[in-house]
């Protein structure tokens, strides 16, 4: 589904990311972990299009997207990607249900559709009884509930999501981590999340360890370790033949992720 080749990012004379490369299937959730500083919101910004790198390639589907017009990006991040922050983002002027319908509007959905879906969405994450609140009068998990419906109203192919359990006490973290579940067994949505919660990095199909700027775990670096052990144990000829099918596979299997959202329209019908 998304694939990140090569990419290398600096904001002045520090070098933020360095030759990343990685790749996140279908129906999967990716965490990518390491310390403050490692690069990691930068990668999910990168990966979701909301900030561009120095070099490099990312690629949704079949679609490289570096490089395509502001205009046209910004449609495409709105049909196919949503955003979950730390500190939710909504809007304190706006209900839940008018936060959540508002990429909807933005994207071309009549009023009654998107406020329709809205609500729905909203009731399913529990939050029936909130439709009509602003954010100020909601607790920080109804908020952060109410960013993940906004997340899914336009049916995105991937959702990204910064820290999304880190503003939260552990009932509520437990709350997130659950709906996360959720949406991967019973949706197969795909789920990128930049996070320090080991117990929502537990709930990952995949983890990406990050240091310095560079990956220094994921799926990809794990099966050249496997291939590696193997490779002790085997002759010199099929040695060849591992490096080699390696070096094949490794060109074209590398992907990845994305963060922030972009500011919403200023006015809304």
């Amino acid at each position: 589904m998304l694939t990140i080749k090569n990419i290398y990012k600096s904001f002045g004379n520090i070098q933020v990311l360095k030759d990343i490369n990685l790749s996140i299937g279908n129906g999967e959730i990716a965490a990518i972990v390491g310390p403050s500083g490692a690069g990691k919101t930068t990668l999910l910004q990168i990966a979701g299009t909301l900030e561009k790198p120095d070099s490099g390639s990312v690629i949704f589907n079949g679609t490289e997207l570096i490089g395509m017009k502001d205009k046209k990006l910004s449609a495409f991040r709105n049909r196919n990607m949503g955003f979950v922050f730390q500190f939710h983002q909504l809007l304190p002027e706006f209900t839940a249900q008018e936060n959540v319908a508002l990429p909807a509007l933005i994207a071309g959905s009549s009023k009654r559709k998107a406020m329709n879906k809205a609500a729905d969405l909203l009731t399913q994450l529990g939050l029936s009884d909130r439709l009509g609140h602003k954010p100020a009068a909601m607790s920080g998990g109804e908020r952060q509930r109410t960013a993940i419906a906004r997340a899914l109203i336009n049916d995105p192919e991937i959702i990204f999501a910064d820290e999304p359990t880190g503003s939260l006490d552990s009932a509520n973290r437990k709350e997130i981590q659950d709906i996360f579940v959720d949406l991967r067994d019973r949706l197969g949505q795909t789920i990128v999340m930049v996070t320090h919660d080991s117990s929502l990095a537990a709930i990952a199909d995949h983890i990406i360890e990050m240091a310095d700027g560079h990956i220094i775990s994921s799926p990809i670096t794990q099966e050249l370790e496997e291939q590696e052990i193997e490779m002790a144990e085997i002759s010199p000829e099929e040695s060849l033949s591992i490096v080699d099918s390696l070096d094949s596979g490794r060109n074209g299997s590398e992907d990845l992720i994305g963060d922030r959202v972009e500011k919403i329209r200023e006015t809304v019908d």
